[in-house]
């Protein structure tokens, strides 16, 4: 058996194309009553096989720029596939940075255990280090595989749903600016720009792929209804969007619902009067938010905070750090703290284990190698789950995933990487 790890080369864009959604189950999360989509399926349908047309049209995107495919052969055969995607990602600061963004990764059932993801992970991160990221991150299809590569989980998602009936604010003043419902077309147009001035802001946002809205339709879709988009605009100028959904249901119990498949706001006042208007949208009983915030504003807007039901949550972005030295520069931290942390042999990127001096603070960070003793043992996984600072320093230690070797380092640690409100990213890929 001959194994080959290399980037796909033209003629093979089709072959590439063709594997990877078809060689796994579906859904990728498991079907329950809280499935990551508002409708009243267990998931939804999945779309027809790409058509020719599709396929060549997608080729020229795959030898476009920012897509960095990787493909496993056995005995010439192709039998798996990743990529990974130019993009940015705000740390704390707020500061973008780049990260390569792993994407499209399947191996087929018959070929599984051979060490073949392995391969293509590692030749991605050597790539992505060449292009100087480092950082790397990946929306998990399961929890239990990518820890292995380094990667841990950084950010989180919940889906929340509310009766129209509980959704009072406490404070029913109007917010300010101008709501309109719009088409399509101008949804296209406003949604890049309402995301580019959220993402400064908001650590653990994402930059979006090129053409990212431009399937937005007016058009119905089965018995999801057509999307509708409702922007808010201050000055004349669009600072929130969001796009939702009114399904058609044949059970009463999915009745009246309103779907809100996102939502931006660039200021206090979109927020508060987008949210406004979808939880009392005339003709409708209850509202669902599919993949929102962990730390929702919103539930303190409420009369009763408790009408906002969790019913659903988990992991969103999984983060892996490809170059220490490179990452713990390129972010701010709370304070000003230096300790010596100890990281644990990391095969896959080998230079970033060994006894580092920290020193991190309001302006910035440095990392450099040190003979001292340690004051922290942490593992790359756990520090990529840290870095964005959405999680707690001492519940990863209560998990054993960090060894304290002074008293109060790793509250020093998780003081200096803490990042209020906690890191979320609006979309996955």
């Amino acid at each position: 058996m001959t194994i080959e790890i290399r980037p796909i080369e033209r003629a093979e864009v089709r072959s590439y194309l063709q594997v990877l959604p078809y060689v796994n189950g579906l859904p990728h999360w498991e079907p329950a009553p809280a499935a990551w989509h508002g409708g009243p399926e267990a998931w939804p349908q999945p779309p027809a096989p790409a058509t020719d047309a599709q396929l060549d049209a997608f080729a020229e995107r795959v030898f476009g720029g920012g897509f960095f495919p990787q493909a496993a052969f056995v005995d010439g055969r192709l039998v798996g596939g990743s990529a990974m995607l130019a993009m940015d990602i705000t740390v704390p600061g707020p500061l973008a940075v780049p990260m390569g963004g792993v994407t499209a990764t399947a191996v087929v059932a018959t070929h599984r255990r051979r060490g073949l993801l392995r391969g293509m992970m590692q030749a991605m991160f050597d790539a992505a280090l060449a292009r100087g990221e480092a950082l790397a991150g990946l929306s998990a299809s399961e929890g239990g595989i990518y820890g292995r590569y380094g990667f841990g989980p950084a950010t989180r998602r919940t889906r929340w749903e509310i009766e129209r009936a509980e959704a009072a604010f406490a404070d029913p003043a109007p917010a300010g600016g101008d709501l309109e419902l719009v088409g399509a077309a101008v949804a296209r147009a406003a949604w890049p720009q309402v995301h580019a001035l959220v993402r400064r802001e908001r650590v653990g946002e994402l930059s979006p792929q090129p053409g990212r809205w431009d399937r937005l339709s007016d058009e119905s879709s089965g018995t999801a209804g057509p999307m509708r988009y409702l922007v808010h605009r201050t000055g004349g100028a669009v600072d929130g969007i969001a796009q939702f959904r009114l399904p058609w249901s044949s059970t009463v119990e999915h009745t009246g619902t309103l779907v809100v498949e996102a939502l931006e706001a660039a200021s206090p006042d979109a927020y508060r009067a987008l949210w406004g208007l979808l939880l009392d949208f005339d003709l409708t009983r209850r509202v669902v938010a599919p993949a929102r915030p962990v730390d929702e504003p919103l539930r303190w807007m409420l009369r009763s905070p408790r009408a906002m039901r969790v019913t659903r949550q988990s992991d969103s972005l999984w983060l892996r750090i490809l170059d220490l030295a490179a990452a713990i520069g390129s972010r701010q931290y709370t304070g000003e703290t230096g300790l010596t942390i100890e990281v644990p042999p990391d095969p896959m990127c080998p230079g970033n284990a060994g006894v580092w001096r920290l020193d991190l603070g309001p302006s910035g960070g440095s990392c450099v190698r040190t003979g001292a003793a340690p004051e922290v043992t942490i593992g790359i996984q756990a520090l990529g789950s840290l870095f964005l600072g959405g999680h707690s320093a001492a519940l990863l230690a209560a998990a054993g995933l960090i060894r304290e070797h002074r008293a109060g380092a790793v509250a020093a640690l998780g003081r200096a990487l803490r990042h209020d409100p906690e890191p979320f990213n609006a979309f996955v890929f």
